[in-house]
C-alpha cells in the first residue's frame, strides 16, 4: 500500500467539495463568487460585514466584490445596512433567502457530510492539526488570518462574560464563533 500524501488527500477533499459547492451554487443560479460571499456573510462578525473585508477574505479586488454583492443584493440574498457611525461603511448581511439558499448548498457538502461522520474529538483533533498549516499559509501570502474570536489575542473571557480587547466592547457567545477580520493569531485552539 502507497504512503498517503497529506497534501495530496487535503487537496483532493477540497476540489471534491468545491465541485458539488459549485454545482449546487449553479441550481441556485449563484456563480463561484457569489456563493462564497454568502458564505463568508454567514460566518463573518459584526466588524467582519463589510465589503472591503469580503474583498480580504477571498483575496480578490473591490470592484469585483461590489459586482457579486449587487447581484446578490438584486436576488434578494443580502441586504445592505448604512454604518451607524461612519456612513461611508456598509454592512452586509444575509436575508432569510439567502441563508435557506446557502444552506440548501451547505448541505449538498459531501467533504462536510464525511466530516460529520467522525467523532466530534476527532473532529477537533483534526482542526487542531491543521490550523497551524493555515495560519502559516495565510502568513506566507501576507494575508490577514480572519479567524474565529475565540481564537484571537485580544480575546477575553470574564467569568462568564466574553469581551473583544481590540474594540474594548462585549461579545455574545454566538459572534465568539464568528470570523473577524482584526483577527490576530493567540496559538490558542477554538
Amino acid at each position: 500500500m502507497r504512503e498517503i500524501d497529506l497534501n495530496e488527500l487535503l487537496e483532493r477533499l477540497a476540489t471534491l467539495s468545491r465541485a458539488e459547492r459549485r454545482a449546487a451554487g449553479a441550481d441556485l443560479k449563484l456563480n463561484p463568487a457569489q456563493l462564497d460571499a454568502l458564505t463568508y456573510l454567514d460566518r463573518c462578525n459584526r466588524y467582519s460585514d463589510t465589503p472591503a473585508a469580503l474583498a480580504d477574505f477571498l483575496g480578490c479586488s473591490r470592484g469585483t466584490v461590489s459586482q457579486t454583492l449587487l447581484a446578490l443584493e438584486r436576488k434578494g440574498l443580502i441586504e445592505k445596512t448604512p454604518d451607524s457611525t461612519d456612513g461611508r461603511v456598509v454592512h452586509c448581511s444575509l436575508t432569510a433567502q439567502g441563508k435557506k439558499d446557502l444552506a440548501a448548498s451547505a448541505a449538498r457538502d459531501p467533504v462536510a457530510r464525511g466530516l460529520e461522520q467522525l467523532k466530534k474529538e476527532d473532529r477537533d483533533q483534526v482542526a487542531g492539526l491543521l490550523l497551524p498549516v493555515l495560519r502559516s499559509a495565510q502568513q506566507a501570502r501576507g494575508g490577514l488570518t480572519f479567524g474565529v474570536c475565540r481564537t484571537c489575542v485580544h480575546f477575553r473571557r470574564r467569568g462568564r462574560r466574553l469581551h473583544c480587547g481590540l474594540t474594548d466592547e462585549p461579545l455574545t457567545n454566538a459572534e465568539s464563533k464568528l470570523i473577524c477580520r482584526e483577527h490576530a493569531a493567540s496559538g490558542v485552539d477554538a
